[in-house]
């Protein structure tokens, strides 16, 4: 798929704003047909440059504990961030460049939920060397608009 054009980001804008928006509302906002916005956003959504999801606050879901675990790794990063991404409670994976190796999210149920994932799961991976868990205290912004600025 090419990349996305201006109007292919013009509905990505209104989705962002209201994922439930029907097509017909977002159709009026940017100047094409229903029938248009529905074709090109299922040709998003097939070819991936587009979720459709329901985004939620873990806290209010009974998720008392959030972090970000830096990984330092040896030998091949791919394998570690495929077996981080394996794991239930992992919601993030990224392969990075700098202090950490593989940057990871993760959701737990209390902090002994978290202990248990980090000692017992996450550090028993191959190639995993050490982690430095930083805790979330307060989540101030989540925020997907980012995405056609």
């Amino acid at each position: 798929m090419s990349l996305p054009d201006a109007q292919d980001k013009a509905i990505i804008a209104e989705l962002q704003r209201d994922g439930r928006a029907p097509y017909s509302t977002i159709a009026e906002t940017v100047g094409l047909s229903e029938t248009a916005v529905r074709k090109r956003v299922k040709r998003l959504t097939d070819s991936g440059v587009v979720q459709i999801v329901a985004v939620t606050d873990p806290t209010q879901l009974g998720f008392a504990r959030q972090a970000m675990i830096g990984i330092r790794a040896s030998g091949a990063l791919e394998p570690v961030a495929e077996a981080l991404a394996a794991l239930a409670e992992v919601d993030y994976v990224v392969i990075t460049a700098g202090t950490y190796d593989v940057l990871v999210e993760v959701v737990c149920e209390s902090d002994a939920h978290l202990l248990e994932l980090v000692s017992q799961r996450i550090r028993s991976i191959e190639g995993v060397r050490d982690t430095d868990t930083l805790l979330y205290l307060k989540l101030q912004q989540q925020s997907y608009a980012w995405g056609v600025r």
